[in-house]
């Protein structure tokens, strides 16, 4: 994802990946509604929806009722059921089709780096190759080592509970979607994966737990539901069977000079929620832009690093929610009482859409230009309404967004007009429809990751001075035709 946002900036770029095949196992299932909304600003979702199963809702901690993603204030307000395995095919035909160099079966050895360059030692099928770039992204999952050579600390806390996945056949399966049972002796989930087979989850945190490198049986499985559904369904002929844990980290920060991190290379935890997916998405949107503009000289310094600062409390708040999400998992009878009161609290529509914008990243927001008056879109993520132009046709937002350029939109009578600039995509506005917060705006610089930089109001005194030094600041050299 990162190497297709730089890619559609013009900038050469290239994935070393271990693996010489994709995993044929699919770790993540969901995509939520933000990064559904990434996808659709680059026109991308279609080739996703195809292949998936759009699902109304969501959950904390497995909580009846589930989080309704149908009310919240996105037109992608559902959760699209995916594979991990078709997300990642989807993601490499989007890649190469940028001529993103792709070398497989390629290990980092080491990562070095100076005030010039930073470099890569790649063992692959030819022996040692050294590979030179102004930047890395190690996007190198939970045992980074670019995190590790580029010496970040990765403090927090090891696995205390461990659960059990298995993709496998039923003889029997359950006449649902989405089967939950919980009770004293712990959880199972299942859910349909493909014609004929299933996703068996199990976790009971009070009976004595495994370490994680042991492997999963298909009568440790056989016996979990057994004991927790009464039934064990018919189980057989385990397709792929893993353990993991609750091993909660937090990279100390997401730079090092011209190394970068992103997706579990930078944060990971208990997969409560299915968030970590969908926000190793979020973080490659927030930083590929920002590297393609300054690579392509149109940022200062001061662009990178907003991505520690924008992104870092998102990972801290992801750790947050899981780890709450965890301590839920308590099947004692005391723990059922609690998760009992908390599930009568979700069906107040307020809490419920209060943890339904978090775990879908739809709360998220990010930093106000500090330069730039107060207004309360500054920093706010937009979803994709229509636009009215002034020609008197409309648009939505998302569409002016699918080369990755910014948008500057203007509701100037006297028509802001912008020289025509690969970078930038001039939108003349009328109204935003159905949108209040809009009604006094004269122009606003929309960020190519659906952010608004900034807005003005028509009642700023020195609106054209600080509309052209806020395009400046973002999107560098801009000649201004109104000065």
């Amino acid at each position: 994802m990162t190497a297709s946002e730089l890619a559609m900036a013009g900038v050469r770029t290239c994935v070393v990946e271990r693996l010489e095949k994709p995993s044929p196992y699919s770790k993540a299932l969901t995509l939520h509604p933000r990064s559904i909304e990434l996808l659709e600003m680059r026109g991308l979702f279609d080739r996703f929806k195809e292949k998936g199963r759009p699902l109304p809702s969501g959950h904390f901690a497995g909580l009846n009722p589930a989080l309704d993603f149908s009310l919240l204030d996105t037109r992608s307000n559902y959760t699209l059921f995916l594979p991990q395995t078709e997300t990642e095919k989807v993601l490499d035909e989007h890649a190469r089709s940028l001529d993103v160099c792709i070398l497989r079966g390629h290990e980092v050895l080491a990562v070095r780096q100076n005030d010039e360059n930073a470099e890569l030692v790649v063992q692959g099928p030819d022996g040692l190759t050294f590979l030179t770039a102004a930047y890395i992204v190690g996007a190198d999952g939970a045992g980074s080592t670019v995190r590790k050579q580029a010496g970040i600390a990765f403090p927090g806390t090891d696995a205390s509970i461990t659960a059990v996945l298995g993709d496998v056949s039923l003889d029997n399966p359950p006449n649902s979607n989405f089967y939950t049972s919980m009770n004293e002796e712990g959880a199972v989930v299942i859910v349909p994966l493909s014609p004929g087979i299933y996703r068996v989850l199990s976790i009971a945190p009070h009976m004595p737990q495994r370490l994680l490198h042991e492997p999963v049986t298909l009568e440790e499985l056989k016996k979990d539901l057994l004991r927790i559904c009464g039934t064990d369904f018919g189980i057989n002929h385990p397709v792929w069977m893993s353990r993991f844990g609750n091993a909660s980290r937090l990279a100390e920060r997401y730079r090092s000079q011209r190394v970068f991190l992103a997706g579990d290379a930078a944060h990971i935890h208990f997969p409560a929620g299915g968030q970590g997916l969908n926000v190793g998405l979020q973080d490659a949107m927030n930083l590929g832009w920002k590297l393609a503009a300054v690579i392509n000289g149109r940022a200062s310094d001061w662009l990178l690093e907003s991505y520690h600062k924008e992104r870092h409390p998102v990972g801290a708040e992801l750790l947050r929610n899981t780890q709450i999400q965890t301590k839920m998992f308590d099947f004692t009878r005391d723990g059922l009482h609690m998760r009992g009161l908390l599930s009568d609290l979700l069906t107040f529509p307020e809490v419920n859409r209060y943890l339904a914008e978090q775990i879908t990243a739809l709360s998220v927001t990010c930093l106000p230009d500090e330069k730039m008056p107060e207004h309360q879109l500054n920093g706010k993520r937009l979803p994709d309404f229509e636009v009215m132009l002034r020609d008197g046709t409309s648009k939505q937002l998302y569409s002016f967004l699918h080369s990755g350029s910014f948008v500057f939109v203007t509701f100037d009578e006297e028509s802001i007009q912008l020289p025509s600039l690969p970078h930038i995509k001039t939108v003349e506005a009328k109204s935003m429809l159905e949108r209040p917060e809009w009604k006094d705006v004269k122009a606003a610089l929309i960020r190519p990751d659906g952010y608004v930089a900034w807005a003005v109001d028509h009642s700023e005194t020195d609106a054209k001075r600080l509309i052209s030094e806020g395009l400046q600041r973002w999107c560098g050299h801009v000649p201004i035709p109104f000065l």
